[in-house]
């Protein structure tokens, strides 16, 4: 059977992969205490993408918080919760998992500009399940959301780049 969801749980799992990302640079910000003001901005700006996205959850019109299919096991919210908690951010690795100590302030950028595109990727995904009647537009706003930090980053990066 395949799934098809709402804008509110697209807007719900958006919440989760922030709240994932603001947990991993906050960790990564602890290995690496010279890079610990910026990194803990990186992850107060995934706060405040939280909070925006559970702004415009709040939003949404009553039919597009409507399940879209009957899910008496609730079965699509796990789906939705395994991906946003394990595809995108895995929080569960710690830092040092992903970086070995080696790499470069740059490098911990690197990993993070990755991360945010395999947001884009996912929320790309996920458009395609939602269907138009129940706010498949409001997702592309998350997309544009993530399309922003990444700019952020990468200005980030460009800063740390030799002149």
């Amino acid at each position: 059977m395949a799934f098809v969801f709402s804008a509110d749980e697209i807007f719900e799992m958006a919440e989760q992969i922030e709240r994932n990302g603001a947990a991993f640079y906050r960790l990564a910000a602890k290995q690496f205490p010279a890079q610990q003001r910026v990194l803990t901005i990186i992850a107060e700006q995934e706060d405040a993408h939280c909070a925006t996205f559970s702004a415009l959850r709040r939003q949404l019109a009553s039919k597009e918080k409507e399940d879209a299919v009957h899910d008496p096991d609730q079965e699509g919210e796990a789906y939705l919760r395994a991906m946003a908690d394990r595809r995108v951010v895995d929080v569960s690795r710690q830092p040092k998992d992903v970086l070995k100590g080696a790499e470069s302030f740059a490098d911990i950028l690197a990993i993070a500009v990755g991360m945010e595109k395999d947001s884009i990727v996912f929320y790309l995904g996920m458009q395609e399940m939602v269907a138009p009647a129940l706010g498949r537009d409001k997702v592309d706003l998350i997309i544009r959301e993530e399309k922003k930090h990444i700019v952020i980053l990468s200005r980030l990066f460009g800063e740390q780049s030799p002149a």
